[in-house]
C-alpha cells in the first residue's frame, strides 16, 4: 500500500520514512496503519448514510421498491443497513455486514468527486482472483491536498522536466528517473512520486498505478468501476468509508466468490 508523508490515503493511516533526498527531488515511504479503512477518505465508525436531497430519497424509495418486488437467486445490499442478502424467492441464503461509500465531496485542482454507491439494478459482469487495483485519480487528490502539493498527471510518452534538470519517464512500464548523462534509474513501484512540491499521478498501465491486497482475495465486478469486493481492514465493516465500492470480510466475500456467478443480478437501495 503506497502513501505519503502522515497522509490519510485510501483511508489508510501512514507513518512516513523518508528516503534519502536524490538532488533536492524528494520522496518518500510509508508504511499502512490497519487502524484506517482502505479505499475510504478515513475510517469513520458509524457515519451515517443520509440522504442528500428529496431526489435522493425518492430514489432510495425507487431502488428499495425493485428490489423488494424482485425474485430468484438475487444479492440485496441495503445502504442504510451496510447489510448484504443473498435471496432466492423469499428465503434468505447469506447475511453479511458491509461497508459502503462515505458520500463525501473531494474538490481539488479544478475537479470535483463525490463518493456515492449507485442504488438500482446492477448486475456481476466479472468475477476476480486476487485483484490488483488500479488507483483512480481522486486517490492522488487527497494526498495532494492533504499535503498542500500541487497535482500533475504524468502521460507515458511525454517525460517530464524537473528543476534540476533531470526527467520524469516512462522505461518498460515503470516510471523513473532519467539523468542528465543518459542513466535510466526506475523509482520503487510502492511510493508516490513527489517531485519539486508536485505529485505526479502516473499513467494508466504503469507498475507504478498498481496496487495489490487492497481489495482481499476476490472481486465481484459490477460495472463503472464499482466492486464487491474483500479487505484486510475488517475495522471498516458496517460504515460508511468507501469511494464506492461494497466491501466485505474474507469469509464473506470468499462465498460469494463461490456461489455467485456472473449475470447474478444485485439491487442496491
Amino acid at each position: 500500500m503506497r502513501s505519503l508523508l502522515s497522509a490519510a490515503v485510501l483511508g489508510t493511516a501512514v507513518v512516513v520514512s523518508a528516503l534519502p533526498a536524490q538532488q533536492s527531488s524528494q520522496r518518500t515511504r510509508v508504511t499502512p496503519v490497519s487502524s484506517m479503512s482502505t479505499e475510504g477518505t478515513r475510517h469513520t465508525p458509524k457515519a451515517t448514510t443520509r440522504f442528500r436531497s428529496r431526489a435522493d430519497s425518492i430514489e432510495h424509495v425507487r431502488a428499495r421498491k425493485l428490489a423488494e418486488d424482485a425474485r430468484g437467486y438475487r444479492v440485496v445490499i441495503s445502504l442504510e443497513d451496510r447489510t448484504l442478502w443473498v435471496l432466492y424467492d423469499s428465503d434468505t441464503i447469506r447475511t453479511a455486514t458491509v461497508a459502503v461509500a462515505s458520500g463525501l465531496t473531494l474538490d481539488f485542482a479544478g475537479r470535483t468527486w463525490t463518493f456515492r454507491t449507485p442504488r438500482g439494478k446492477h448486475a456481476v459482469v466479472d468475477i476476480k482472483v486476487d485483484p490488483t487495483w488500479t488507483p483512480p485519480d481522486w486517490m492522488y487528490a487527497e494526498a495532494a491536498m492533504e499535503h498542500q502539493l500541487r497535482l500533475a498527471p504524468m502521460a507515458r510518452a511525454r517525460p517530464v522536466r524537473l528543476k534540476d534538470g533531470r526527467q520524469l519517464t516512462v522505461r518498460d512500464s515503470t516510471v523513473g528517473i532519467l539523468e542528465t548523462d543518459g542513466a535510466f534509474y526506475p523509482l520503487p513501484t510502492d511510493e508516490h512520486i513527489v517531485f519539486d512540491s508536485t505529485l505526479y499521478i502516473p499513467p494508466y498501465g504503469t507498475l507504478n498505478r498498481k496496487v495489490a491486497g487492497e481489495l482481499g482475495a476476490y472481486a465481484l465486478d459490477l460495472g463503472d468501476g464499482y466492486l464487491l469486493h474483500g479487505t484486510p481492514y475488517t475495522e471498516s465493516l458496517g460504515n460508511a468509508t468507501t469511494h464506492g465500492c461494497i466491501r466485505l470480510g474474507d469469509d464473506d466475500i470468499e462465498w460469494l466468490y463461490l456461489h455467485v456467478g456472473k449475470g447474478t443480478p444485485v439491487y442496491i437501495y
